[in-house]
């Protein structure tokens, strides 16, 4: 468990969820764990097989159930985490495990609304790991033309593992005595949204399906610069992936996602993210409110449970941001950045500016913030003076929007689920 950022919400259910991560053993026979063979990226997924088919027999799983892939029979186990390694080479795709940590404790100082779930700092025996999964997953890739870059992926990792001094960035992979691999653990959530919220890859990978990103109608709202309910209608008349929105869509539905992302794109601009589209998820809830707060419950089916029948809930989509392993890294492309997201915004939370305004100054002043995310998750001194230019450009950029008064106070979804209507907060531009 990483040292937790000064200031930062952490709730209950991350502290829980943080123990039960590392309290995960691989060795016992209540888990399974096999390699990641499908997506681009090399990884593992540990299974829990207590109350499943496999409960007691992880060699079996492990030999029946591994070569499924993603389309393992869901009986063969209980649950699953993920496990994503610091793999980078001309011939696979990109993927850096420290992302994880950093997007969810940085996601916990914002406050954010979008859901990053908890990341753990994982090591395993070098000699373990290359037998029962690396090995296997060079196996299991080999000879598919849709898994090359999986399969360079391994074979990466392989040669690695057996020579530290053949790959070009041994420390991102291996620890100090060269004795362990480490990378990050987590349990992600939820189904993938289509066109609405994560836009198309119509004009091509970079540049092209970032610009795209930012033509769904939920963005167009984001930088509409009219009140909250006005610019909800114009992103869902103007946005031209607005036939991937449901007819019914709730307007409050897109204002939650308006928030979202507000959150990604700030995140996603200060951690030099390169991978986004695409690869946002939901989950699904009911969400009411009863005695004046706003109150939310997991939905699982299209009606609400007899319990909350009488409340009047709406089936309403949160946003869950597990995938962020393309980030941090200086080789990897700032798209958020590069495209120009966070100067088209016109709507923001006031506590969430606040925040950046108040990092941007800690970490000019290097203050106790910047002490603990130097020190603490895994940057390297290039890696960190990237972050700091990246947060000094996100917090002018969106004071300049406010001095020039293109910014709106006034994204607080709840406010307006409960109100149907959000007053704008008026903010000093310069203060945290």
């Amino acid at each position: 468990m990483l040292a937790r950022l000064p200031g930062g919400v952490y709730r209950d259910e991350d502290t829980a969820q943080e123990r039960a991560l590392c309290a995960i053993d691989v060795h016992d026979r209540a888990h399974a764990i096999c390699p990641k063979t499908f997506s681009t990226s090399p990884g593992a997924s540990i299974y829990v097989l207590a109350g499943a088919r496999f409960d007691g027999n992880p060699a079996g799983f492990e030999r029946e159930m591994c070569p499924h892939g993603k389309g393992m029979p869901h009986d063969a186990y209980a649950s699953w985490v993920a496990v994503k390694m610091s793999v980078n080479t001309r011939q696979s795709s990109a993927t850096f495990a420290n992302a994880s940590w950093i997007y969810y404790h940085l996601s916990r100082y914002f406050d954010t609304a979008v859901h990053v779930p908890p990341a753990v700092l994982r090591s395993f025996d070098k000699a373990a790991y290359l037998n029962r999964v690396a090995l296997p997953g060079q196996a299991l890739s080999a000879n598919s033309a849709p898994l090359a870059m999986n399969h360079a992926g391994w074979v990466a990792l392989v040669g690695a593992v057996r020579d530290p001094a053949s790959y070009a960035a041994p420390d991102e992979l291996l620890t100090a005595d060269r004795a362990q691999l480490y990378g990050a653990l987590l349990r992600a959530h939820g189904e993938r949204y289509g066109e609405e919220l994560n836009g198309s890859r119509r004009s091509g990978w970079g540049d092209g399906q970032n610009r795209d990103f930012q033509q769904t109608a939920p963005f167009i709202a984001l930088a509409t610069d009219r009140p909250l309910p006005q610019a909800v209608a114009e992103g869902l008349q103007r946005g031209w992936h607005a036939h991937a929105v449901a007819p019914a869509v709730a307007p409050v539905q897109v204002a939650y996602w308006m928030r979202d992302l507000f959150d990604i794109v700030l995140l996603d601009h200060l951690l030099s993210q390169q991978d986004r589209v695409g690869n946002i998820d939901f989950t699904r809830h009911w969400m009411w409110v009863e005695d004046g707060r706003v109150r939310s419950a997991p939905a699982g089916g299209r009606q609400p449970p007899p319990e909350l029948a009488g409340k009047q809930p709406l089936p309403l989509q949160r946003t869950e941001l597990g995938d962020n392993d393309a980030g941090v890294r200086t080789s990897y492309l700032n798209y958020a950045r590069r495209t120009g997201m966070l100067a088209a915004i016109r709507h923001a939370p006031a506590q969430g500016y606040k925040r950046l305004i108040a990092l941007a100054a800690d970490l000019r002043a290097q203050g106790p913030l910047a002490e603990r995310l130097r020190t603490s998750y895994g940057f390297s001194a290039a890696e960190f003076s990237h972050f700091v230019a990246n947060a000094v450009d996100a917090a002018e950029t969106l004071r300049a929007s406010c001095k020039a008064g293109h910014l709106r106070f006034d994204l607080d979804p709840e406010a307006f689920l409960r109100d149907g209507r959000v007053d704008a907060v008026e903010l000093d531009c310069d203060r945290p």
